[in-house]
C-alpha cells in the first residue's frame, strides 16, 4: 500500500500497559509527527481493564486526553491468563500512582477498532503491538485482509536462538498467548517483503538497557530538579521530583530495576516496548533479516518458543523481518531527548535540546519507517 503522504504518521497501538509500555506511550505522545489513531488494550502484564485505565491516566498526564482507548481480549485464545504483577507492580506501572482519568474507556471493542480504523485508512496505519497478540489474531479471523491494508506492522515479541525471559526458550508476550502469535505469523506467509511485520525480539530489545544515569539525564533534559534512582536506595522509594511526568516515569522504572536486580541482571531496566515504538516511528536505526517464523503450542516444555527459519529449510515463504541489529546509544538519546522535552514543555521551562544524534550509517536510518528492504 502507499504511504501516508503529507501529515502525521498514523500508529494504532495494541498494548498491555506495564512499565516499558508506559514509556512507549509517553514517547509516541512526545513525537509531534505521530498521530496515535487509537489504543487497544489486551490482558498481559495486568488485566485488560487495568491496562485501559493505565493508558487513560498516562494520556491525561501527558495532556493528550481524547485519544480512543478500547478494551479487547481479557483472556488468551486457548490457555489461562497469566499476568505479571510481580514484575510490573499491582497496577502494572511500578510504583507510579496516577490519578483516575476523566475520560472513559471506549464503547468499541478492540477488534472492531482494528478492523474499522484500518479499513477507513487503507495503506496509512502502522500497527504497533507490544503485548500479547490476542486482539490482532481475533481481528485477523474476522478480516484476513488486514495485513494487506496496513501500511506496516511492528511486533515486540519472541526470541530466536536466544534465552527467553519467561521460560528458557519463550519471551513473555508470546508465552501469554502462543496460539495468537502462531496465527498472526501464519497470516503473513507469502506476502510481499515490504508488508511483512518487523519483529523486535529479545536479542535486540534487551540491548535497550536503561540504568540510573538515564533517569538522571531525563530529569536534566526536562529541566527538573536532579532525580536519582540508585541501587543503594531503599526499595519502593518514591520520587520527589517537581515534574509530575518525570516523577511517574522514575517511580515506574525503579520498580523495574529492582525486579531485574532480583534476577541477577543488574540494577537496570530493559525497555523492550520503547525500542519497538521508536522503530514504528522511524526514529531509530535497525537492520532486519527475513525469516519464516512459527510458534510452538503443543509441547509443555517448549510452549511459546518462537522458531525462525532463516535458510528456507522448511520450504515456506518468509513471514517476518526480524530485527538483528540496532543502535542502543542512539535509541537512548532519542527516547530521553523526546520524552524529556515533552516533560519540560508540559511542566517546566522550555530549553533547546539537540534531538538528532548521529547514528551508524550501516543500520537503517531513522525516518525509514518499517517499509524499507530487509537486510
Amino acid at each position: 500500500m502507499g504511504s501516508t503522504g503529507p501529515g502525521p504518521a498514523r500508529i494504532l497501538m495494541d498494548i498491555d500497559t506495564g512499565i516499558d509500555d508506559a514509556w512507549e506511550l509517553v514517547y509516541l505522545l512526545s513525537r509531534p509527527e505521530i498521530h496515535i489513531q487509537a489504543i487497544t488494550c489486551t490482558a498481559g502484564n495486568v488485566g485488560a481493564r487495568q491496562v485501559a485505565l493505565n493508558s487513560l491516566a498516562l494520556l491525561e498526564l501527558c495532556g493528550r486526553p481524547g485519544i480512543e482507548v478500547a478494551m479487547g481480549a481479557e483472556v488468551p485464545l486457548q490457555i489461562p491468563l497469566v499476568t505479571t504483577e510481580e514484575t510490573h507492580g499491582p497496577q502494572g506501572i511500578g510504583y507510579a500512582v496516577l490519578p483516575l482519568a476523566q475520560q472513559e474507556i471506549s464503547s468499541r471493542h478492540a477488534v472492531d477498532v482494528w478492523i474499522e480504523e484500518v479499513r477507513a485508512h487503507p495503506g496509512e496505519i502502522t500497527g504497533l503491538i507490544t503485548g500479547p497478540l490476542t486482539n490482532f489474531a481475533l481481528a485477523l479471523r474476522r478480516d484476513p485482509e488486514l495485513p494487506r491494508l496496513l501500511k506496516g506492522l511492528v511486533i515486540m515479541g519472541g526470541c530466536f536462538y536466544y534465552q527467553g525471559n519467561t521460560t528458557p526458550t519463550a519471551e513473555w508476550n508470546v508465552s501469554v498467548d502462543p496460539h495468537a502469535a502462531k496465527e498472526v505469523f501464519a497470516a503473513y506467509t507469502g506476502l510481499p517483503e515490504h508488508q511483512l511485520p518487523v519483529v523486535c525480539a529479545l536479542e535486540t530489545t534487551e540491548r535497550i538497557e536503561f540504568c540510573p544515569d538515564h533517569v538522571a539525564e531525563l530529569a536534566r533534559i526536562a529541566g527538573a530538579a536532579p532525580e536519582q534512582v540508585l541501587p543503594q536506595q531503599p526499595e519502593g522509594m518514591r520520587s520527589t521530583s517537581d515534574n509530575p511526568l518525570v516523577a511517574a516515569l522514575s517511580d515506574s522504572i525503579r520498580c523495574y530495576m529492582e525486579f531485574h536486580r532480583l534476577y541477577d541482571q543488574g540494577y537496570i531496566a530493559h525497555m523492550h516496548d520503547a525500542f519497538a515504538a521508536a522503530v514504528a516511528a522511524g526514529r531509530t536505526p535497525y537492520r532486519t533479516r527475513l525469516a519464516s517464523v512459527d510458534v510452538e503450542v503443543d509441547s509443555a516444555l517448549l510452549i511459546g518458543t518462537t522458531v525462525a527459519d532463516y535458510r528456507g529449510l522448511w520450504g515456506k515463504a518468509p513471514n517476518a523481518r526480524i530485527v538483528v541489529d540496532n543502535d542502543p546509544q542512539q535509541c537512548f538519546t532519542e527516547l530521553l531527548n523526546s520524552i524529556g522535552t515533552l516533560a519540560r514543555n508540559l511542566y517546566g521551562e522550555s530549553k533547546s535540546t539537540d534531538t538528532e544524534p548521529k547514528t551508524d550509517s550501516s543500520l537503517r536510518r531513522p525516518g525509514a519507517g518499517v517499509s524499507g528492504t530487509a537486510r
